[in-house]
């Protein structure tokens, strides 16, 4: 077996580059402004984070859609474990039924 040095190379960038990313918020954590316009919007990121990861599946079939609004419906009532739980099971029934 041998080993691309270019693959080898770019891997190991990405690995650099990851752990350069994650390691610079710990880094300017306390420089950042406890309130504010800039508190607020990263108080936003989150969820638009959350919704850019989300959306593209909700948007790929009929039985993502129902389970999406379901599950949206159920967040507000039940534990976070249980919607994840039912969730999982009615996207998998749904894609039974629906042939998805």
């Amino acid at each position: 077996m041998t080993i691309d040095p270019w693959n080898l190379a770019a891997i190991l960038a990405m690995g650099v580059l990851t752990y350069l990313t994650r390691i610079t918020g710990f880094l300017i954590a306390d420089r950042l402004p406890k309130s504010g316009p800039v508190r607020v919007a990263l108080n936003a990121l989150p969820p638009a984070v959350l919704t850019a990861v989300v959306a593209p599946a909700v948007l790929s079939g009929p039985a993502e859609a129902i389970t999406a609004a379901v599950t949206l419906f159920a967040a507000f009532r039940l534990p976070l474990l249980l919607v994840v739980v039912i969730a999982v099971v009615l996207v998998a029934t749904l894609r039974q039924i629906l042939g998805g």
